[in-house]
This record gives structure tokens, C-alpha cells and sequence, in this order.
């Protein structure tokens, strides 16, 4: 039968109230790195647009790295807040605070208000966009659209701005984008709008071309999103929606080089998965 391993797993819908909603992770505690390609069978198996794994280091502090189902990516939001939420209610309780190391540096996450946590981020404070002249009216036929007003990029990805948000809202998906997004050489896609109603901003994401056709919520996207609407709208807290069919909302602080992220998490599923060598 051969040696059999067993990890314990958790499920949290973060920037949700209840299960359902929000983006769903997958939350994988280890004592140990297993091997990359492991981590990513896992991470394919769980189907989950991340599969999050840290080893602890000491109290409060862990190794944290995230998977898609196709590759490892350098900065997840919600299952860094899915991967507290664990940390905080199960796994040490005692405590107020964790502190994840990361590819994008340290990540602290601390309880907040209102069974809220308050995540800091790197901010990925976007410039105009200089790539391929008529992408923008490429994008907008992709999503059956009308071309975005503007184009700008982050570090990481290219955030579309429409000034209507119906014209979010009523964005089929991501369509034949994966096409397009791949000859301009963009990754992820941020799709915007101002809000309506009880938010400032709203938007959704797409990254295709890493395994996620479209995320249900996503932290990392509001680290371009948040100073671009804060420097926007002249205003330094402001409240999201990300208008997916799942949804999600967020608080959002422009803090200069930080961005900070509040929500909340709910537990969907507790489990175990066994590897047999």
C-alpha cells in the first residue's frame, strides 16, 4: 500500500460573511515544504482559483506561498486572509496578530472590528499603460464592451476603467479574452468602474492565462485599484465591490506604500487529505 501522509485542509470564503460568497481558498498547514510539484497537484486538485500552504517558523509567524491550479503565484490577498482566518480562530487563538513571509515580502494580518481582519499589502500604484496602441479597443471587443476611457499598469496588472458600472456588471465573463490577453502580454486583467450605490469603486479580474478565468474576489487587485480610485476620488477609505457572480466586498485604505484591506472570512469545510507514496 505504501506510506500515506495526511495534511490537514481547510476551505474559507474570504471577503464573505457567509459561506457562498466571496472567493473561496484553500488553506494547507505543513511542517515541512513538500515538493513544488506536489504543492501544485494539491493546489490542481483542490480546483480553487488558490491553494495556500505555510509552514510556521515560530509563534505568529509563518512561510506562506500560493498556488492556482496551474502555477505559483507571487501575491495572494484572499488566501492570505483566508490563511489567518485559520491561523487566528485554529490554529493559535491566543492571538491578535500573524505575520506571513512571503515572495512579496512580509505580510501582517490583525483582528479587527466587527469579526473583520485588516490586511497590509504591498501598493501597486498604477502608471499609464504603453503597451500595444489599440489594446484598449481590443479589450473592450473581448468583454463586449465599449474600449475603456483609459488603460493604466501596476506592477503586476493592467486595470481597465470604464465610467459606468453597468457596463461592468453586465460583462458576460471573460469570454475570448485568454486570446487577447496573451499577444498583449498581460497576465491579469482588473476591469473598473466607479460604484453605485453604497461603494466607491466596483470591479472584477481575470487572469485566464494563469488557471482563473475569472476571480470571485481578489486582494492583490485592489492594491492597484485602491490608490488609483483614493487619488481618483480624493478619498483615502473607501468601500469595494468585486461585482463577480459570487461577489465580495472590501474596505480599502490608501496608506502610500501599503495597501490595506479589511473583510471578513466564514468557514466552509474542514478536511484532511492523504498522499500515498
Amino acid at each position: 500500500m505504501g506510506n500515506a501522509m495526511t495534511l490537514k485542509m481547510w476551505q474559507i470564503d474570504a471577503f464573505a460573511s457567509r459561506p457562498f460568497e466571496g472567493n473561496p481558498a484553500a488553506v494547507v498547514p505543513l511542517e515541512q515544504w513538500l515538493d513544488d510539484a506536489l504543492m501544485q497537484r494539491i493546489a490542481g486538485e483542490s480546483n480553487l482559483s488558490e491553494t495556500a500552504f505555510f509552514v510556521k517558523k515560530e509563534a505568529g509567524r509563518y512561510d506562506l506561498r500560493w498556488f492556482t491550479p496551474a502555477v505559483e503565484v507571487d501575491l495572494c490577498g484572499h488566501a492570505t486572509l483566508a490563511s489567518a482566518h485559520v491561523v487566528l480562530n485554529f490554529l493559535e487563538p491566543s492571538l491578535d496578530v500573524v505575520h506571513f513571509q512571503t515572495r512579496s515580502g512580509e505580510l501582517v494580518v490583525r483582528r479587527g472590528a466587527a469579526g473583520r481582519n485588516v490586511m497590509s499589502l504591498p501598493a501597486d500604484i498604477p502608471a499609464p499603460y504603453r503597451g500595444s496602441p489599440d489594446a484598449a479597443v481590443r479589450i473592450g471587443k473581448a468583454l463586449g464592451a465599449p474600449p475603456p476611457r483609459e488603460l493604466v499598469k501596476g506592477k503586476y496588472l493592467v486595470v481597465a476603467v470604464w465610467d459606468h458600472p453597468h457596463i461592468i456588471r453586465d460583462m458576460p465573463g471573460p469570454g475570448d479574452i485568454a486570446p487577447v490577453l496573451r499577444d498583449l502580454d498581460i497576465w491579469g486583467l482588473i476591469v473598473t468602474a466607479p460604484g453605485d450605490g453604497n461603494y466607491d469603486f466596483i470591479s472584477r479580474f481575470f487572469a485566464p492565462l494563469k488557471g482563473v478565468p475569472e476571480d470571485p474576489v481578489t486582494g492583490s487587485a485592489h492594491c492597484a485599484l485602491t490608490p488609483y480610485w483614493a487619488q481618483r476620488l480624493g478619498k483615502r477609505i473607501l468601500k469595494a465591490r468585486q461585482v463577480s457572480p459570487r461577489g465580495g466586498d472590501l474596505i480599502c485604505t490608501d496608506d502610500g506604500a501599503r495597501t490595506i484591506l479589511e473583510g471578513s472570512c466564514a468557514l466552509y469545510l474542514t478536511g484532511e487529505i492523504e498522499i500515498r507514496s
